[in-house]
C-alpha cells in the first residue's frame, strides 16, 4: 500500500464506522520501562519521571457494523505525534469474531476474542454528610456521586480452543443505572487519534482518529484485580523443557500478557465514563514509509 492509502472492510461496510453505547475511559500511571518494549521502534514514547500515561477504554456498544459487543482496550501509553500524542494498544479483547477479525486486519489491531461476563449489584445510597451537601450546593458533587449500580466484569482472553483461559481481569466500577435520571454530565466532541499495525496480520505502521460525541462525567475509578505479572525468570524457567520454536511462542505470549497485567494493575489517576456515546472511527492510514522518509531526509 502507497503512503495515505486507506484499509476498508467489506463486511463492516465503507467508513467512518460508527459505534453506538456507552463506555468507561480510566487512565492510570504506567511505568515506562513496562511498556517501551511494544512500542515500535519508529514512535517515541511520551514519559515523565520514569512513567507514562496508560490504563483501558471499556466499552458496550449496542449498535455497531458488528451488532451488540463488548470491547476491552488496553492502552499501553502515549507515543509521540507532533504537534500532538497518541495512545498505543498493547491489547483489545472482544466478545465478537466479525470485530476481532476486522481489528486485526482492517485496522491493525492486536485484538483477541474473550468473555465477558457481568454481573449487576444495586447499592443502596449513602446518607448526606455534610461536605456532600456542602459539594451538592457548589455543583462539584455531581460527576462523582452515589451511584446506583455497581458492576462486576469479567474478561477472560481465549487463546485458542486446545489452550487454558488467559488474561483473566476482573473489574468493579460504579454508574448509574441506565434509566437514572442523575445528570450524566456535558455533551463533547473530542478525537482520540491512536497508532496500530506492526502485527501478524498487518505489518505496517497505521495511524487512525476516533471521533467521539457523548456526554461525559468523572467517576470513581474501577477496581482491577487479576493475577499479578510473572517474572522474566519464571516463564524462562517453566519452557525448559520445550524446544526453541514453543518457547520463543510462549514466551512472547506471555510477554504481552504481562503487560496487560501490569498496565490493567498500576495505579489509576482518572476515570470518565461516556454515556450516551456515537464514535465514529476513520479508515487507518499506512505511515510507515512516511516515517522512514523522514527519517532518511532528517539523517
Amino acid at each position: 500500500m502507497d503512503v495515505g492509502e486507506t484499509k476498508g472492510s467489506f463486511n463492516y461496510g465503507k467508513p467512518p464506522w460508527i459505534f453506538k453505547g456507552r463506555a468507561l475511559y480510566q487512565l492510570h500511571l504506567v511505568k515506562a520501562a513496562t511498556v517501551r518494549a511494544c512500542i515500535p521502534k519508529e514512535l517515541r514514547l511520551v514519559e515523565a519521571f520514569g512513567y507514562t500515561l496508560g490504563g483501558f477504554f471499556l466499552a458496550n456498544y449496542d449498535e455497531s457494523p458488528a451488532g451488540v459487543f463488548d470491547e476491552l482496550v488496553v492502552i499501553a501509553g502515549l507515543v509521540w505525534s507532533p504537534p500532538t500524542s497518541c495512545a498505543w494498544a498493547a491489547k483489545v479483547l472482544v466478545n465478537s469474531n466479525e470485530a476481532c477479525d476486522h481489528g486485526r486486519k482492517e485496522v491493525g489491531l492486536p485484538s483477541q476474542v474473550a468473555r465477558f461476563s457481568k454481573r449487576i449489584t444495586a447499592i443502596s445510597r449513602q446518607p448526606q454528610t455534610k461536605q456532600r451537601k456542602f459539594l451538592n450546593v457548589i455543583g462539584m458533587n455531581g460527576g462523582i456521586s452515589n451511584p446506583e449500580e455497581q458492576i462486576h466484569v469479567q474478561v477472560t482472553e481465549i487463546m485458542d480452543h486446545a489452550s487454558k483461559d488467559a488474561c483473566n481481569v476482573n473489574l468493579t466500577t460504579s454508574m448509574p443505572a441506565l434509566d437514572s435520571n442523575k445528570w450524566m454530565g456535558p455533551a463533547i466532541k473530542m478525537s482520540l487519534p491512536s497508532f496500530s499495525g506492526c502485527t501478524k496480520y498487518c505489518p505496517d505502521l497505521l495511524k487512525y482518529s476516533c471521533m467521539i460525541d457523548c456526554r461525559v462525567r468523572a467517576v470513581h475509578p474501577a477496581k482491577v484485580s487479576g493475577p499479578s505479572p510473572v517474572s522474566t525468570n519464571e516463564n524462562e524457567q517453566s519452557s525448559d523443557s520445550h524446544c526453541y520454536h514453543t518457547q520463543n511462542q510462549k514466551g512472547i505470549t506471555d510477554n504481552v500478557q504481562n503487560l496487560t497485567r501490569a498496565v490493567m494493575l498500576s495505579k489509576p489517576i482518572l476515570a470518565l465514563e461516556f454515556s450516551s456515546m456515537k464514535m465514529q472511527v476513520e479508515a487507518p492510514v499506512v505511515i510507515s514509509k512516511y516515517l522512514k522518509k523522514n527519517s532518511l531526509a532528517t539523517s
